[in-house]
């Protein structure tokens, strides 16, 4: 096996392959490796997937598994169009490597926005499919027969004449030798073996037997663990501090100041990039580095933000409200449609903060040397890790090695790179490898929230109670400036990602009109599951509800009459209503609400049964969900994907809030930031549309239009509108 002590840190977690059991991410044998980097007459005809004489395939991943399937979803498109034995496919994950960038996330390797599937479907069908014509083509070669004689299946090619088979294993020397062809045909959908199938997803045996590796199961040699003090107010940093007391405890081996260099003094975004301003405790282990930092003495210099609070927050954006913002749609004249109108509505709609609350807390392992950097991560995004990486240790881009891990969930939070730019930091620093652990403090206090909105609504009805104006005023801060600061000077000032959902409204309304308002309070923000449509969806059709309750018509059967040119999303409101029972009786003390949203690519509409107690609180019973997501690659995925993305919304709906009081996050871990509890969770039916359409996002669809289908409901039930999430049961008492 080759001497231990001859093991680079760099190789000492391996992605390997397990043959029958898809990722294994451990500790490795050595001269194991070795014989399988040198294996010879390996066919690899492109980046995407390699076939050894043995008939293993295997396929390269750069889509990180999240809990969304991406370890099945990718591997089934290969497999489906080279007609692999399903058996013999194997996976490893790749590296930070922009030949892996999604087309599009900007050709980065960024595991986010649903986009999945959506960016890598078709190139890797092709991949599949160029490998498969040239094993055709060696086979046809070899037996002397043309071409389109042979055909393929379970991964051998075929001569049908003459019965004879050959493996592709038998193939791969000879296939190497040929040319890629361009353009390839890829198969009908009507051919499929794999894909439209409930295939058992790859990572589920290794998370059950726990032999799957996170970020936190990563061990190296020599390695020390840091702790991390960081001012607790966004826009701080240190003043002071003394670490003679930390230094004293046990086990702790240094104390260092990180990211206090100009670009971390720039303001609270850049953390996600270099890191928190902070003081970093590095111990032999995570006890000692906890007790070491509780020893700290510091002195905060909390900057502009040191008074901050909700309170004040709410009150600015209510003030910006009142005055116009950038335009986003302006279809008709809403000014001309209010005027003439016979009946108008008014309405503002609230939503705070929100944390990302991962299972698995922010954690990163680098080890930085003076010939190279590597780094083991839960990220999302390969390509901002090793940015800061590279960034941060001045080393060449080639020197800098990302190792990816399972992800224990990631909502858009461990799309940052903060964590993983601290960890890199601080190896540098102490010149030994370091993992960095947050607690659930540190990352429900310092995380990148969903941002805090306002939103004001106006309508115009005629005098058959026909909505015929609508306009949108929302404040919010701006996700794309965060990144780009003049991204809304080319926009007109306008957030895309912010006003997306309400801009493309697909009601057939004459007069529209959306604008948007930018508002900084100075708490760092970042993409929430569904950051645009979590927002849209429960503003807009809330409201909605609002015009046919006033108009005094069915809110599905207005839905749906003013959706006469989205047939797609009148499609699965159509189901949805169909499958939940619509317009028939419910249990005594059940009511229904219904919405429907276009977002990520795809289409849903929800129908929620709630009861509401005398004492307020609001139990969802029962949600139905239609989905029309485009073609359907794994219909096992996309019901997990649909019930996880319906509980994470119904957990925010009823109990999400972030709330900052003198600059500081206000909550702290589960206690006052609760999940949904399993007997909390409603029963779930998902129905999904058969479609031959581009794939959809499916990953983000089902959090956004939960809450409008709940508070619908609760309107229903009570007579009383929930403008202000999450659902407060005081508002909903007896008066």
């Amino acid at each position: 096996m080759g001497n231990p002590t001859t093991l680079s840190r760099r190789s000492f977690l391996q992605v390997s392959a397990v043959a029958g059991g898809g990722l294994m991410i451990g500790f490795y044998l050595p001269g194991l490796v070795k014989q399988a980097k040198g294996q010879t007459g390996v066919f690899a005809p492109n980046i995407w997937l390699r076939i050894a004489p043995d008939d293993s395939v295997t396929v390269l991943l750069t889509a990180l598994e999240l809990g969304q399937g991406a370890m099945t979803a990718m591997p089934m498109l290969v497999a489906e169009e080279l007609d692999a034995d399903w058996n013999k496919v194997k996976l490893e994950w790749v590296g930070a490597d922009p030949a892996y960038g999604n087309p599009n996330m900007r050709g980065t390797q960024t595991t986010a926005a649903s986009q999945s599937t959506r960016g890598y479907w078709k190139m890797l069908r092709e991949a599949g499919a160029a490998a498969r014509a040239m094993l055709v083509t060696a086979a046809a070669q070899t037996w002397g027969v043309p071409e389109d004689s042979c055909s393929t299946e379970n991964g051998e090619v075929l001569h049908s004449p003459s019965g004879r088979r050959l493996r592709y294993g038998a193939l791969v020397e000879k296939a190497s030798a040929l040319p890629v062809p361009k353009p390839v045909t890829l198969k009908d959908q009507r051919n499929f073996r794999l894909l439209g199938q409930p295939i058992p997803r790859r990572d589920i045996p290794e998370k059950v037997n726990g032999s799957a590796i996170y970020g936190m199961d990563v061990k190296v040699p020599n390695k020390l663990v840091a702790r991390v003090l960081r001012c607790p107010v966004f826009g701080g940093k240190v003043a002071s501090f003394n670490a003679d007391k930390a230094k004293a405890v046990p086990g702790v081996r240094h104390v260092v100041q990180i990211a206090s260099g100009p670009a971390a003094a720039g303001g609270s975004f850049t953390a996600s990039i270099q890191g928190w301003p902070g003081i970093a405790v590095v111990a032999d282990n995570f006890w000692a580095a906890t007790q070491g930092l509780k020893a700290l003495q510091v002195k905060w210099d909390e900057g502009p933000n040191a008074n901050l609070s909700s309170e004040e927050i709410r009150k600015r954006f209510a003030e910006a409200a009142e005055k116009p913002g950038a335009v986003a749609r302006n279809d008709g004249d809403f000014d001309q449609a209010i005027a003439g109108a016979a009946k108008q509505l008014k309405a503002v709609y609230e939503l705070p903060y929100l944390a990302h609350a991962t299972m698995e807390p922010m954690n990163c392992t680098a080890d930085v040397r003076p010939d190279g950097c590597d780094v083991w991560v839960s990220t999302q995004s390969h390509t901002s890790a090793h940015q800061a990486a590279v960034r941060i240790t001045g080393l060449p881009a080639s020197k800098v090695k990302i190792h990816t891990t399972y992800v224990g969930g990631g909502f858009g939070r461990r799309g940052e790179a903060d964590y993983a730019a601290e960890a890199v930091e601080i190896s540098k620093a102490v010149g030994r490898p370091v993992q960095v652990i947050w607690t659930r403090e540190d990352d429900m206090q310092h995380d990148f929230y969903r941002p805090v909105t306002y939103v004001h609504f106006w309508a115009a009805l005629d005098g058959s109670g026909m909505p015929i104006g609508w306009k949108t005023r929302l404040v919010q801060p701006s996700l794309r400036a965060r990144f780009n600061p003049r991204a809304l000077e080319a926009s007109r000032g306008v957030d895309g990602i912010s006003i997306g959902g309400i801009a493309e409204l697909r009601y057939s309304i004459p007069h529209l009109r959306a604008e948007y308002i930018l508002n900084d309070p100075g708490v760092p923000v970042g993409f929430w599951r569904a950051p645009g449509g979590s927002v849209s969806g429960y503003v807009t059709e809330s409201f909605f509800d609002e015009i046919a309750a006033a108009a005094g018509k069915d809110p599905y059967e207005l839905r749906r009459r003013l959706l006469d040119k989205a047939p797609r999303l009148r499609g699965v409101l159509d189901l949805a209503a169909e499958k939940a029972g619509w317009g028939k009786p419910l249990p005594p003390g059940r009511f229904r609400g219904i919405s429907v949203l276009e977002t990520i690519g795809s289409f849903v509409s929800q129908v929620a049964e709630v009861s509401v107690a005398p004492d307020g609180k609001v139990r969802v019973h029962r949600v139905v969900c239609a989905v029309d997501c485009g073609w359907i690659i794994n219909p096992d995925t996309i019901q997990a994907q649909i019930e996880g993305g319906i509980i994470y919304g119904l957990t925010a709906a009823l109990q999400g809030e972030i709330t900052i009081k003198n600059g500081r996050v206000v909550q702290s871990n589960f206690h006052d930031y609760p999940m949904l509890r399993m007997n909390e969770t409603p029963e779930i039916e998902v129905y999904i549309v058969p479609s031959s359409e581009a794939p959809g996002g499916i990953g983000e669809l089902s959090t956004p239009p939960i809450a409008s289908a709940v508070v619908n409901a609760i309107f229903a039930a009570t007579g009383k509108r929930i403008r202000r999430l999450p659902i407060r049961a005081q508002e909903l008492r007896p008066a």
